[in-house]
């Protein structure tokens, strides 16, 4: 059995009657952010930490060490903030590569607010 294009109903035939239903939009929420901070210690170089903000967050020589020096001063510095799967990894990234090359420096993560 076929239809015909008569046989089809158009669209103010199908909506009499019938409940409208009224289109949203889906609601959504940004993901939470996490930050990767970067601590300082009192044994790895300050160009093994340059190195690891160029390497691992992008960041050019300069914007490296003004960084790095924010460290050394203040004991931590925020060098990112991401989704936290993408902070969990650069931050396990950072402290693996720092002890692959004997280095105590380390990064954790912590929720953004």
């Amino acid at each position: 059995m076929s239809q015909t294009p008569d046989d089809i109903p158009d669209e103010e035939t199908l909506l009499e009657g019938e409940a409208q239903v009224e289109e949203q939009e889906p609601a959504t929420k940004k993901p939470p952010r996490y930050k990767v901070v970067l601590l300082n210690d009192d044994y790895t170089p300050m160009e093994f930490v340059v190195h690891v903000l160029e390497v691992f967050f992008g960041f050019g020589r300069e914007k490296a060490t003004q960084i790095m020096l924010a460290v050394h001063t203040q004991g931590s510095a925020v060098v990112g903030i991401f989704t936290r799967d993408v902070a969990e990894t650069k931050s396990e990234q950072v402290n693996n590569y720092a002890q692959s090359h004997d280095h105590p420096l380390m990064s954790r993560v912590e929720a953004a607010d």
